[in-house]
């Protein structure tokens, strides 16, 4: 192997800061129309923190739930409510005690054109109303749903 020739780095796509804040507020608008009040987490595609806003009235355990949401989607690009069903298998339940391990719906990985981006992640209503509320705002904004 040539080490002149050797690729040492690749881009990693990211989600831009534009696109992050325009995430939070089509989930704040989602969410006011559904009937609750959402912390909203924005990661980029390593799981670190892009953008963040909790609604007047979201508790505050909300905030730390939906970062560990928007982690989890970005670690796996894979839903979080996905996780239910994959910890009943005795070789992946371990990673249960993972402490950033949200395995609670309303995290999704943030896909664009194939490529996982970031990872968004809800929390304030029922995992239900988190779960439509991500998907009303990825859509929204022409960003990929998951299969499945």
């Amino acid at each position: 192997m040539n080490i002149d020739t050797l690729q040492k780095t690749a881009p990693a796509p990211t989600i831009t800061q534009a696109a992050a804040g325009a995430l939070i507020a089509a989930v704040h608008a989602a969410a006011a129309r559904i009937g609750f009040t959402a912390a909203v987490a924005v990661t980029d595609q390593g799981g670190h923190l892009r953008a963040f806003d909790r609604a007047d009235g979201a508790p505050f355990l909300t905030a730390e739930v939906a970062l560990d949401k928007a982690w989890t989607a970005a670690s796996f690009h894979t839903s979080t409510h996905a996780w239910n069903d994959y910890l009943t298998n005795p070789r992946i339940a371990p990673l249960a005690g993972h402490p950033r391990l949200m395995a609670v719906g309303g995290g999704y990985p943030i896909t664009d054109h194939g490529r996982c981006v970031g990872g968004l992640g809800i929390s304030g209503g029922s995992y239900e109303q988190d779960q439509q509320a991500a998907e009303e705002a990825l859509t929204a904004l022409g960003f990929e749903l998951p299969v499945g």
